[in-house]
């Protein structure tokens, strides 16, 4: 486990500012009839998996980074709803910015930021500056969802990866397109998985393994990102790399304050300027950074 006090630079963002959550509360079924039968030259991965809702534990009475907002555990209750069985893939996300003419916030700005290590030394010999408190997380000129590892990186055999440098913005945009929406907090940590690393032995999930930022060394098969359909479901829905692979969007406003009084379908603060994603494989486990923000992961 990292250390709490050195972190891993997750929250690593641009300059904060307030947004307004325009996230709608139901999808529009014609929209996902629409997306789900546009043809790709790539096999679709855009299938949904009904969840059956009820109350579970949220949060952990043992934090490991407790100013995360951690715990306390307490009871909470979802409606049951439909989840993505798999992550967003490049050829998913190709489709909606081909039918949209979309441009990412990572394409707006001209950079976004990748651990040092992924990055070819020429484009690194070009970088005069990093992020003070995680110097391994570098802002690099041309790295976007096309160029995850700086311009002279591209994602041709990588169409079944997920998505890269994607903001949440740019998250919500594509849910609105295929009719979707992002989960909510709760809602992402009702999954079950367990509490072994690699059941029976073998791997589940794509994860960095060795000294972080130096070493990763690959036992899971993966330096970086590995396909969507990639290992066993890792719960009983069937869902795949739920944990792993790459960083999630959740729908919810950053909060660190939690109570244990019971909750019923929460969806975190009205507003705020930082939204929550997941990291790690814990379940616990959580951060923030500002909508606008993506990185290589």
């Amino acid at each position: 486990m990292l250390d709490e006090k050195k972190g891993c630079g997750c929250s690593v963002s641009r300059e904060k500012q307030k947004y307004l959550d325009s996230q709608d509360e139901e999808a529009g079924q014609d929209k996902v009839e629409k997306s789900a039968k546009m043809k790709s030259p790539y096999p679709r991965t855009n299938e949904m998996v009904y969840i059956e809702g009820g109350k579970f534990t949220m949060g952990t009475d043992d934090p490991i980074f407790v100013a995360d907002g951690e715990g306390p555990a307490r009871m909470v209750k979802v409606k049951s709803f439909y989840m993505d069985k798999f992550e967003v893939s490049n050829s998913e996300f190709e489709l909606f910015v081909n039918q949209t003419q979309y441009k990412t916030e990572a394409e707006k700005f001209g950079n976004s930021f990748v651990l040092e290590n992924l990055v070819s030394e020429k484009v690194l010999s070009k970088v005069t500056q990093a992020v003070a408190a995680a110097p391994w997380w570098v802002p690099i000129d041309g790295a976007d969802w096309r160029h995850p590892n700086g311009p002279d990186s591209f994602i041709k055999e990588k169409m079944d990866h997920p998505v890269l440098h994607v903001s949440w913005n740019d998250a919500i945009a594509f849910c609105k397109w295929a009719g979707k929406r992002l989960p909510t907090e709760a809602e992402w940590e009702l999954f079950p998985w367990g509490n072994k690393e690699n059941p029976g032995d073998k791997h589940w999930m794509n994860i960095w393994h060795g000294e972080f930022p130096k070493t990763n060394t690959k036992e899971d098969g993966y330096e970086q990102t590995c396909p969507v359909t990639e290992f066993p479901p890792q719960n009983k829905f069937g869902l795949k790399n739920i944990i792993g692979n790459a960083w999630e969007w959740t729908q919810d406003w950053w909060d660190v304050r939690h109570t244990k009084d019971f909750k019923d379908n929460p969806k975190g603060p009205s507003t705020g300027t930082d939204k929550s994603y997941c990291y790690r494989y814990r379940c616990a486990a959580r951060s923030q950074n500002t909508p606008d923000s993506s990185a290589v992961t």
